[in-house]
């Protein structure tokens, strides 16, 4: 098994693009992550380095227990800090989280994301969920739905879409109290590459869809 990653390599994971995985360090840094499976080079021009499935893992975690940390209870959020973070709908918004900034900041991270599909996706194509997205199936679900202009929830509740982790393990839950906001949300997925069916909560009888990332 391969050692853990120094501190500096951890750095230079933690700085990775919070969508694409992109690294940016020196060449041995870099050459280092790639021995340890953290990394790889692509091998298309300009050959850009990007963090691996492993190398997002330890992301992830660091990215959590800042969060745990900052915000006990608090949703999970698609990523902690100061970076890009889709809403998953029910947190409070951070300042300045809305208007042109906001949708310029979500669209970026959107063409950063098929971008990525494409770049990792053998054919090349865009259509489908790469890697990275069944890994953060939340934060990827809830990118889809905010780049296509869907409103997330507030804290409060009310209208608004709800992302939320499911026992299955490649599978999220939406929640949208609209019948008709609720099936815009099944369309823009599926546009997006996932499957979606819509269900019922035996006890309470609300309305969800299940979604999973479309493998072909």
């Amino acid at each position: 098994m391969s050692p853990s990653p120094t501190a500096a390599q951890r750095r230079v994971i933690a700085a990775a693009d919070p969508v694409t995985g992109r690294l940016k360090g020196t060449p041995a840094q870099l050459a280092a992550l790639v021995k340890r499976g953290l990394a790889f080079r692509h091998p298309r021009p300009p050959h850009d380095h990007f963090l691996t499935p492993a190398g997002h893992r330890i992301r992830e975690a660091a990215d959590e227990s800042d969060a745990m940390a900052a915000a006990p209870g608090a949703p999970a959020a698609p990523d902690a800090g100061g970076v890009f973070a889709a809403r998953v709908g029910g947190e409070e918004p951070a300042p300045g989280d809305s208007g042109p900034a906001r949708l310029r900041e979500v669209r970026g991270a959107w063409q950063g994301l098929l971008e990525l599909r494409r770049m990792t996706h053998p054919d090349g194509s865009t259509d489908r969920p790469c890697g990275w997205e069944r890994s953060h199936l939340v934060r990827a679900a809830a990118l889809a739905l905010e780049a296509a202009g869907h409103r997330p929830a507030g804290p409060d509740g009310g209208d608004g879409y709800r992302v939320r982790a499911t026992p299955q393990p490649e599978a999220v839950a939406v929640y949208e109290p609209d019948g008709t906001a609720l099936r815009a949300c099944a369309a823009t997925l599926e546009r997006a590459g996932w499957q979606t069916g819509e269900h019922t909560e035996p006890r309470t009888r609300t309305r969800y869809l299940l979604a999973s990332p479309r493998k072909v």
